[in-house]
């Protein structure tokens, strides 16, 4: 039987990443210290699958690989510290932790007799620098030279972990994926991210109402999870994607955070008034990945439309965390 595990697996990926390999029959290892990742309702269920075995760990310590398998096939590297609050408050540690998680998972990886593929979870931050020094083409492949923001900016500790993280997989000599993500969204996701910020707020607010939308003329492509987790699936065990890097998300529709805002209000059903604030610092004015390449490889096309996946991850919210005051990830 094919083995997997999922680190971050408590989270929001791992959890999704999991549900999908355990319907084509895989074994699969959950492994999260629980800083963010939550034992809600829908996790908790998950766990008594009898293909799940869930590992409370933590990677900076190299203990933890005593306690984990030697007999995957494939891994899954998600586990990181992300979101913008932790990056600003804490960048050395993001520096630091997720460089040495990633170690440690090389050096276990390095120990199966059976492995099949590394996948590395990078981020869609890499082309920050870009961005900002040089010309960004949009939408931008995977082939677009990175180049760096200032170090001394607290939000340069993410990217550049996981710009080394990237150089890490390639010179390891394992069978490695690399994966670039572009905004998930869905069930189960931290309230602190957008979409369920935004649909939270907008809930909140009486009809005839005002929701304030920041940062309101950029631009995104937004990747339902389900889509998500196929796309990485696909790329883990295709032949030609180790040793590859790939875009992981929707080319297309690229919207506006106002577009998106005005989506929100119209599936949560309520006639509100949308309010323009400031631009949010260091957030890119457009981010759209050139998804030809993954396309190419996988074959796979998108199933959810953008209002579609907003109703179904609105609906999760609010009979599951809204309404019953539910645990939600940070």
């Amino acid at each position: 039987m094919t083995k997997a595990l999922i680190t971050g697996g408590a989270g929001f990926i791992g959890y999704h990443l999991g549900k999908k390999l355990l319907d084509y029959g895989c074994q699969v290892d959950l492994v999260d210290n629980l800083a963010r990742g939550v034992l809600d309702e829908e996790l908790d269920k998950l766990l008594h699958h009898p293909g799940v075995r869930f590992i409370q760990a933590d990677l900076r310590g190299p203990e933890a690989l005593q306690v984990l398998g030697q007999n995957y096939h494939y891994i899954y590297h998600l586990a990181a510290i992300i979101g913008v609050a932790h990056v600003l408050q804490r960048p050395f540690q993001v520096l630091a932790d997720n460089a040495t998680m990633l170690l440690n998972i090389l050096a276990l990886a390095r120990g199966q007799g059976e492995l099949k593929r590394l996948v590395f979870t990078s981020t869609s931050e890499v082309y920050a620098g870009t961005l900002k020094h040089f010309t960004l083409p949009i939408p931008t492949p995977e082939s677009t030279p990175l180049a760096i923001t200032d170090l001394k900016e607290g939000r340069t500790s993410y990217m550049l972990s996981k710009i080394y993280g990237e150089a890490l997989c390639q010179q390891s000599g394992l069978p490695c994926t690399i994966l670039r993500p572009h905004n998930f969204y869905g069930p189960r996701m931290g309230l602190s991210h957008a979409i369920p910020e935004l649909l939270k707020r907008a809930l909140d607010e009486p009809s005839g109402g005002s929701l304030s939308v920041y940062s309101m003329e950029h631009r995104r492509t937004f990747c339902f999870i389900e889509d998500a987790v196929e796309m990485m699936q696909r790329l883990a065990e295709a032949p030609e994607g180790e040793g590859g890097t790939f875009n992981v998300g929707n080319q297309y529709p690229e919207v506006t955070i106002g577009e998106l805002a005005d989506l929100i209000v119209k599936v949560v059903g309520k006639p509100l008034t949308l309010i323009s604030q400031p631009e949010t610092s260091g957030s890119p004015v457009r981010r759209c990945p050139d998804m030809s390449k993954t396309m190419s490889l996988t074959g796979y096309r998108s199933r959810f439309g953008l209002q579609q996946g907003l109703e179904l991850t609105y609906q999760w919210y609010r009979d599951k965390v809204f309404m019953r005051q539910g645990i939600s990830a940070i």
